[in-house]
């Protein structure tokens, strides 16, 4: 693997140790998506109807949703074992470092924020002006075509993709390898992720420390 230019990270069970900033908002309010889940990953059921059937179990739930009744889901979440060092040393190795994720845009935001990174995209909601949930936006990142975004980085920073490694924890982050570049599987979150990886065969790291990363992304050097 060569030593990349840029590296684009998932966030929620990568650079976060959440599992799914989605999963945080059902686990705070007292609801469940499982089957709409399942639904999801057997491509069923597209990315717009998962979360808006997410959104109106929330209401149905808990009536009025306000932008700090979601940002309070994420109290006390915190960053993975390794990250803030991983991200800082590439960056003074003059690495571009981004966040792209399919998770939700209050939580990407402040890890973004903690960590400095360079560019981030993430998904949300709709507010009114006094901050109240109207509905999930569309989409901005796809789960299973994630690589939109890796590409859409790739064209604003004038890199090619061969100098661009993305590291993931889901069988969907795979999306993130654009045509040239490199992948590794960080902690794959579920035995699908890792069959997933393992048909890709991408390499994998199974740790919960970020800096387990560091010898693949930079040819052998320890961290």
């Amino acid at each position: 693997m060569a030593i990349p230019l840029a590296v684009a990270f998932d966030c929620d069970g990568v650079l976060a140790k959440n599992g799914s900033s989605w999963q945080s908002i059902h686990q705070n309010f007292g609801t469940e998506n499982k089957a709409m889940y399942a639904k999801f990953i057997a491509r069923e059921i597209d990315e717009e109807e998962f979360s808006a059937d997410d959104v109106s179990k929330w209401i149905a739930k808990k009536g009025r949703i306000h932008k700090d009744d979601i940002a309070r889901c994420y109290s006390g979440v915190k960053l993975m074992d390794g990250a803030r060092d991983v991200v800082k040393r590439l960056q003074d190795n003059g690495v571009l470092v981004a966040i792209v994720s399919s998770g939700v845009d209050i939580f990407v935001g402040m890890v973004a924020s903690m960590l400095k990174v360079d560019d981030w995209i993430a998904n949300g909601f709709d507010w009114d002006d006094e901050g109240w949930m109207i509905g999930p936006l569309r989409p901005r990142v796809l789960s299973f075509e994630k690589g939109l975004a890796v590409e859409k980085f790739r064209r604003i920073n004038d890199l090619n993709s061969e100098e661009i490694t993305s590291v993931g924890d889901s069988g969907s982050d795979l999306s993130m390898r654009i045509h040239g570049s490199s992948f590794i599987g960080f902690n794959p979150s579920n035995s699908w992720s890792r069959e997933a990886f393992e048909d890709a065969g991408v390499p994998v790291v199974n740790s919960f420390d970020l800096r387990e990363i560091w010898p693949i992304l930079m040819d052998g050097e320890q961290f």
